[in-house]
């Protein structure tokens, strides 16, 4: 009785061990196809991002010489010139 009741509770036990393996068989399988996908998805940008990212490096050196332009203003009215300055940048016409 013993023996019978340890076969059936192996054979029972296989199948899920069978089925296990096979699971993970199948995702290791098919892992480089999705790592490949979320890749190329990674890698892809629509138009409407690029045109999104090159508004944004626009604005930012936009800010950045309008930053570079005022220091220089700033220097040029305290006559703390560089002397890389052109205060003809900054100066009133």
């Amino acid at each position: 009785m013993k023996s019978l009741a340890l076969t059936a509770i192996g054979l029972s036990l296989s199948g899920c061990i069978v089925g296990t393996i096979a699971k993970t068989a199948v995702d290791v399988a098919t892992l480089p196809v999705k790592a490949a996908a979320h890749t190329v998805d990674a890698v892809t940008t629509s138009q409407a991002e690029a045109d999104a990212n090159a508004g944004r490096a626009a604005r930012r050196a936009d800010e950045r010489l309008g930053r570079e332009l005022r220091a220089l203003a700033e220097r040029c009215r305290k006559n703390r010139t560089l002397p890389s300055d052109d205060c003809r940048r900054v100066q009133p016409r």
